[in-house]
């Protein structure tokens, strides 16, 4: 009778699945992360109509390689195809983030071209000729998107293997995780390329661009400057993927853990950063009174005399020496060297004395920082 109920005892355990190993990738990201906050936002994608206004000052700053480290969704892809960095780091308060940019990262390893990436983010088939697609422009790569409605039974099909790979990486997924993952690629599939930035319990904006129009905005030359502007800026993103060099990790920018753990890994591996994204999220530490936190936390990053932040701000009718008429935000520019400076003591700063202190990005070589 013993030897039987043990032997009934031992059967559920032998027929449970293990846990999946930790890959390499797995174990830096929980490494550098820190526990989760909240935004009221998810942040699927951007607002911000001027990002690629700065790839310009980029280019004349001869900012490439190092380390990139930035915020939010999607667009910071852009500003890596322009820099080309060794590493790029995604740090982002929201877990939700995280698991966006892992189903992103899966997405790149099962595209050949930037066509057959669009339509498993967007619930669309591909067509059969997929090759001839490649090489055309971004604009028509976008029609074919729109001028096909979502499969459901083809996204649903692809969606169970997208998370099965992003479980294969070993990181901990819980049925929340997987119900997010699911909310996170059925909006993009429902919505199209008519999706937008939203917020929760709040009223959303239509001025808000949609993603089409993001991906087809340009740099202040005219020139369409987005990841998927053309075939070989979306392989840097889909070769770092696959080469495991752009990492999303969990944290806040004035927490504890996450950007001291990110600076120790930077400076490990010998880089130092070239471009760090913030958006606007300076203007949230302000209000909560953690903008000292956030520059002690900084100073901990290994940087060069070619570092800089890159911010947005929404200025709602003021206009900055950067602004261009018609876009709801504007990109500034603003050498690292010069906010370690300002920040000297960072309770005598305010948000207005940093976002006035940008470079031109008209002339950014003129006068780095004007007055």
């Amino acid at each position: 009778m013993r030897r039987w109920l043990a032997l009934v005892l031992l059967v559920p355990l032998l027929s449970a699945p293990s846990p999946r190993p930790k890959t390499e990738f797995a174990k830096l990201i929980e490494r550098l992360s820190e526990p989760g906050g909240y935004f009221a936002s998810d942040n699927l994608v951007s607002n911000e109509t001027s990002y690629l206004h700065v790839l310009g000052a980029f280019r004349a700053l001869g900012i490439r390689g190092g380390a990139y480290l930035g915020v939010g969704p999607e667009q910071g892809f852009s500003y890596i195809a322009e820099t080309e960095p060794e590493l790029a780091v995604v740090v982002d308060i929201r877990r939700d983030n995280m698991l966006l940019h892992l189903l992103l990262k899966t997405m790149f390893a099962a595209s050949r071209n930037r066509l057959e990436y669009l339509c498993l983010l967007y619930g669309r088939p591909a067509p059969a000729e997929l090759a001839m697609w490649t090489d055309l422009p971004l604009g028509s790569l976008l029609d074919y998107i729109d001028g096909h409605p979502m499969d459901s039974t083809l996204h649903r099909k692809t969606h169970k293997a997208l998370v099965r790979k992003v479980a294969s990486l070993g990181l901990p997924l819980g049925d929340e995780d997987k119900a997010t993952l699911q909310r996170f690629h059925d909006e993009f599939a429902e919505s199209g390329l008519g999706i937008r930035y939203s917020t929760r319990n709040r009223w959303s904006r239509r001025a808000f661009p949609t993603n089409r129009q993001l991906y087809a905005e340009t740099d202040l030359e005219g020139k369409e400057g987005s990841y998927l502007a053309t075939e070989d800026r979306w392989r840097v993103i889909k070769r770092m993927h696959e080469e495991d060099r752009i990492v999303p990790v969990v944290g806040d920018v004035a927490g504890p853990k996450a950007m001291a753990a990110i600076g120790a890994y930077l400076s490990e591996k010998g880089l130092a950063l070239s471009v760090f994204y913030l958006s606007n999220v300076e203007s949230y530490l302000f209000r909560q009174g953690s903008f000292p936190a956030f520059v002690a936390n900084v100073r901990q990053l290994p940087t060069s005399d070619q570092s800089v932040i890159v911010r947005s701000w929404f200025g709602r009718g003021w206009a900055l020496p950067s602004s261009v008429s018609g876009h709801f935000s504007t990109q500034l520019l603003q050498p690292m060297s010069r906010f370690l400076e300002l920040t000297a003591n960072p309770d005598s700063v305010d948000y207005w004395a940093l976002v006035n202190d940008a470079v031109d990005l008209r002339d950014p070589l003129a006068n780095l920082v004007p007055r």
